[in-house]
């Protein structure tokens, strides 16, 4: 199934698994959100439990978080990436910090889905990649599924967890379809996974990024390079195990994201990898990224989202060392 409907599906199953869990969002009930990904799920499950709410996202954060004092587990939909900043001061300031403030006995099980990234030729605040934002904010857990799959299982794990996580969807991948296990969870949330089996250069990105890479690996194979590709799937906490394994081997990385690569998620795991590997890498960990402007116009989309071609750029500079 697609991703969309994999989160569909994934959601439709932690709401019919309790009735504290609720979903909240601008035009997400009668219309299924303007990406569709919560079609059909109130009329399933009625107007109490799927809420079409205001355009007003500080309200609509500030809501979830006191009906999850309340004991409910809320699902926030940001209808895109760049919507979310008027709700930024109540999952920042309040949402994260709840639980700390209460020394552990509150706990703020709310999700904040948030459709991110390019490629679908929008404008600005609708292609943003946000997730330095949240990623820096203590407190609050941050994850992005890439497949169908992950999509799936990692919603139902984040409605279930016991703190606030920011749901990163690369809308770019909705209509990308995928093998769905419903019977077997694949992993546990927070836990990044080798995608694709390589010796000779690592690379990590998370989200859409992730088929990017993928097809950079295709690519440097027909060239007799062989990449290991690496899904990050949580951006906080994350698992290091896989991507340190990986270079130890490898003796190079490389990482591509979208979003613009000055105090970025990119520069934390590039940091982090060069700290703690150091003595296994042939060559700096490259990072491939957005530029550091505002995004651009749809028809520049291309020149500002990494590509294959970039990619495969940092590895022949990685390999030239």
């Amino acid at each position: 199934m697609p991703l969309s409907r994999a989160i569909n599906a994934g959601m439709r199953a932690a709401l019919a698994g309790s009735d504290r869990v609720l979903l909240m969002g601008e035009d997400i009930g009668k219309l299924g959100g303007v990406f569709r990904v919560t079609e059909g799920l109130q009329a399933e499950f009625g107007e109490r439990r799927v809420l079409d709410t205001p355009l007003a996202e500080s309200g609509l954060v500030g809501t979830a978080i006191g009906l999850a004092m309340a004991g409910f587990r809320p699902v926030v939909e940001i209808q895109f990436d760049g919507f979310v900043f008027p709700g930024f001061d109540q999952i920042t300031s309040q949402l994260a910090k709840m639980t700390n403030r209460h020394e552990g006995a509150l706990q703020m099980p709310v999700v904040i889905r948030i459709p991110y990234g390019g490629h679908i030729g929008a404008i600005e605040h609708h292609q943003e990649s946000p997730e330095a934002y949240f990623t820096h904010t203590p407190g609050l857990r941050v994850v992005s599924p890439s497949t169908a799959n992950d999509g799936y299982w990692m919603i139902q794990d984040a409605i279930a967890s016991p703190d606030p996580v920011i749901f990163l969807e690369p809308k770019a991948k909705y209509w990308q379809k995928g093998e769905v296990d419903t019977s077997a969870r694949a992993l546990p949330l927070h836990t990044s996974r080798v995608v694709r089996r390589g010796t000779d250069v690592t690379l990590v990105g998370h989200g859409a990024m992730v088929t990017t890479l993928l097809q950079a690996a295709a690519l440097a194979e027909s060239e007799g390079t062989s990449c290991e590709v690496i899904d990050l799937r949580s951006l906080s906490p994350i698992d290091y195990g896989p991507i340190l394994d990986s270079v130890r081997r490898t003796g190079r990385m490389v990482y591509a994201q979208e979003a613009p690569g000055f105090t970025s998620l990119g520069s934390e795991v590039s940091a982090t990898v060069m700290e703690r590997a150091f003595y296994a890498l042939e060559a700096p960990v490259l990072r491939v990224s957005g530029f550091d402007a505002p995004f651009p116009p749809a028809k520049l989309e291309g020149v500002f989202l990494p590509d294959a071609d970039r990619i495969l750029e940092a590895v022949d500079r990685s390999l030239a060392y």
